[in-house]
């Protein structure tokens, strides 16, 4: 075997069809390299018990625990068998059940005194954790007197026994049987980093780093293998991202340099307000770039209403004075009207150029969504072509064949996680020359993660708020345990509408009766944490009607939803915006970008059901005038559970980076990287993107230096042959996220 061939060899060759069948279907593993790389999730001191007082229910685990107690009880008058068997470990207890012809192994095996490993899914009954009909393997098996089996227990003990991420069909000593057959194929592991890398951090050569992370003899050993492989993970994931920023560096783009005296400065000199040091600041950088011979890949990441659109607006009327045209990309047809409105608004007259009234420097100001009518579609789509308008914002109808452009100079993508990289790839298509872009998110991305997943991107941050924004208060509701805390929330909606203000209530459905049905169709909804999770969630429409009869009576109530009419939706948005609806009633289509600041109030019912980040986006459409805002959270949930704990983290702070780190905590990091590493064939092992920071930006550092140094790696056929292995080949582009 070549020391490529080893690696890519299919396990059925080696394991045998069913075992290679389930590894493929439920672990994703294919070759005997996707299985040495499917490392143990942790390590069992073999001399040493589990600990049975915190297991997750209705996970599939793996624990190690001795046998105090079994026991034979009949049921069904005699009919039924059933062997119960207590476990302990000195901290915890956990009951195993098995039924019918299932005992008799079992009952012969598991003896009081014996230890052994069992796996099984985590479920409750009669108040208490059990494990029914778990698969087990006897740590001291094949001692039959008390001598032997000392014996056999000291033998084991000392020695780390690895615990592999498994499935119901294929338990963690199952795979490290499996592991054991191929571990021989580690020794012809192409090592991907650079020699002097290598030895100037005193890693361990990767045959060297395999053979210890799935068969350590010390804790050292496990560290060592560890950080090693982090090292892999993080340089090859940042030498692909170097190489696509390096690529874009080589593309040829024109440089549009603000004009003095230009549609910029006259829309600067017409501002009410002066800008804060941080959008000055990251405008110069967009400035800079937009100067440049080479197109801009910028992520500008804020706060919610720390200004980003003005920025943006800025960087469009600069590209136009350079005479070009620039695009804004918005997620939903209620964000792409809103963006046109609130630019129009602050650009004046400045964006009636041509028109009557219009200033001699301005220029048109276009929107373009996939539900306007044809006369209106037909005349935006000649505007663009023709270079009449300066600016078009719209959703992803900007991206169909029929548009056109004059002259496409900056695309600016508004919440890039909702667009995949085709349509951001189908716009920038549209320039003469490949366009600036400019990338915008108000999800706050903890700097490991920015690196990560949207390493392709030199990133701005905008931290500071506009002058004149108000902080906004936080409080759970806890509707389950204190209704009249319920209560007090409508009532100060009331009191805020008394006050001239407006409020939203916000709920995670709609509630018609396709809804419904689709709620049904789709089977089974994802169990979240809470009891209360067994009645559906609630929605827009029973919740307004509730409210209009109730508490909010002989108020002006409105609903806005995804499945309304475009026409209908942007009509309730713009008398909530004009102050002729008092509360709204919506789903999470509030989310982004929706200005309104006389709402003051946020009602979000059932909070638990959505993410913190998500909470964090809806939180941030109050308080953006001069009164107060006020976020209450209701929940159902139990007070001790995580949902619970992350509605606290929700009310505690309004620091969107300190949510974001929380949010990566709580869910997995699969998650977090998951569409942006499309296109990969395994996401990362042993790399965490909270804890590895220094790893990931050491790693960066070297990545820039050898790409800088060997564009095409042509000296080191080792990496590239890693960079293949990671990254589709054909699809080497999903780098350029979405």
């Amino acid at each position: 075997m070549d020391r490529v061939s080893a690696f890519d060899e299919p396990l059925k060759k080696l394991l045998g069809g069913p075992t290679a069948k389930v590894m493929a279907e439920h672990l994703d593993l294919h070759t005997v390299g996707d299985l040495l790389h499917h490392y143990p999730r942790r390590y069992e001191e073999r001399g040493r018990l589990t600990a049975l007082t915190d297991l997750p229910l209705d996970e599939h685990v793996t624990v190690v625990a001795q046998v105090e107690d079994a026991r034979v009880m009949m049921f069904n008058g005699g009919r039924g068998k059933r062997l119960e068997v207590t476990l302990g470990d000195g901290h915890g207890r956990l009951q195993l059940v098995f039924f019918g012809h299932g005992v008799h192994k079992p009952h012969k095996e598991l003896l009081p005194g014996r230890r052994a490993m069992f796996a099984g899914k985590v479920s409750v009954f009669n108040r208490k954790m059990q494990l029914a009909h778990p698969t087990y393997q006897l740590l001291d098996a094949g001692a039959d007197d008390e001598a032997g089996a000392t014996e056999a227990v000291d033998a084991f003990a000392g020695k780390l026994l690895p615990i592999y991420p498994a499935c119901k069909q294929l338990d963690s000593w199952r795979i490290a049987k499996a592991v054991d057959t191929v571990l021989p194929s580690a020794q012809e592991a192409v090592d991907p980093l650079p020699a002097a890398l290598r030895e100037g951090r005193g890693f361990t050569s990767l045959p060297e780093a395999l053979l210890k992370i799935h068969r350590p003899q010390t804790k050292a050993d496990v560290a060592a293998a560890r950080d090693r492989l982090k090292w892999d993970e993080a340089f090859v994931l940042q030498v692909a991202l170097a190489r696509r920023r390096y690529a874009d560096t080589q593309l040829p783009a024109v440089a549009r340099r603000p004009v003095p005296g230009g549609l910029l400065d006259a829309f600067d000199a017409k501002l009410p307000f002066t800008l804060t040091d941080g959008q000055l600041k990251v405008s110069k950088e967009i400035f800079d770039d937009l100067a440049t011979e080479h197109p801009m890949h910028r992520l500008l990441q804020g706060e919610v209403g720390s200004g980003k659109t003005m920025v943006a607006l800025r960087a469009m009327l600069a590209v136009v004075d350079a005479g070009g045209q620039a695009a804004m990309l918005a997620p939903t047809e209620v964000l792409a009207q809103q963006h046109h409105r609130s630019i129009t608004e602050m650009m004046g007259e400045l964006a009636e150029g041509g028109m009557l009234g219009g200033s001699d420097q301005g220029t048109k100001v276009v929107v373009l969504t996939g539900s306007m009518g044809m006369a209106g579609r037909r005349q935006a789509l000649l505007d663009l072509v023709t270079g009449e308008a300066g600016i078009v914002i719209g959703t992803h109808a900007l991206i169909e064949d029929k548009v056109q452009f004059h002259d496409l100079g900056l695309v600016v993508v508004d919440e890039q996680h909702r667009f995949g990289v085709e349509q951001r790839d189908a716009l920038r298509s549209k320039g003469k020359q490949p366009p600036h872009l400019l990338v915008m998110t108000a999800t706050p991305i903890p700097r490991t993660v920015a690196m990560t997943v949207f390493g392709d991107l030199e990133t701005s941050v905008l931290d500071q708020l506009p002058a004149g924004r108000s902080p906004i208060a936080s409080h759970v509701v806890p509707a389950k345990d204190k209704p009249h805390f319920l209560s007090r929330a409508w009532e100060r909606v009331r009191e805020e509408v008394e006050n001239g203000h407006q409020a939203y209530v916000v709920c995670p459905r709609i509630g018609d009766d396709e809804d419904d049905a689709k709620k049904k169709g789709s089977g089974k909804k994802k169990a979240a944490d809470e009891e209360g999770d067994k009645r559906p969630p609630l929605a827009v429409l029973e919740i307004a009607e509730q409210l209009a009869k109730g508490p909010l009576a002989g108020l002006r109530i409105e609903v806005l939803h995804g499945r309304m009419h475009p026409d209908d939706k942007d009509d309730v948005m713009r008398r909530f915006a004009a102050g002729q609806v008092d509360v709204l009633v919506a789903t999470t289509v509030i989310e982004v970008g929706v200005n309104v600041p006389n709402a003051t109030a946020m009602v979000i019912m059932d909070a638990d059901r959505f993410g913190v980040s998500q909470l964090h986006q809806l939180r941030g459409r109050v308080g953006r005038g001069s009164a107060p805002g006020l976020c209450l959270l209701v929940s159902e949930a139990h007070e001790a559970s995580p949902a619970r704990a992350r509605l606290s983290a929700v009310a505690a702070t309004l620091d969107g980076f300190e949510l974001s780190r929380i949010d990566l905590e709580q869910r997995r990091e699969g998650d977090v990287l998951g569409q942006a590493q499309s296109g990969v064939r395994s996401s990362l092992r042993v790399l965490s993107v909270i804890d590895d920071e220094e790893v990931i930006a050491a790693a960066r550092e070297e990545a820039v230096t050898v790409v800088a140094a060997d564009p095409d790696l042509e000296h080191l056929p080792e990496l590239r042959l890693a960079l293949d292995a990671l990254l589709d080949k054909d699809r080497e582009e999903y780098l350029d996220k979405g």
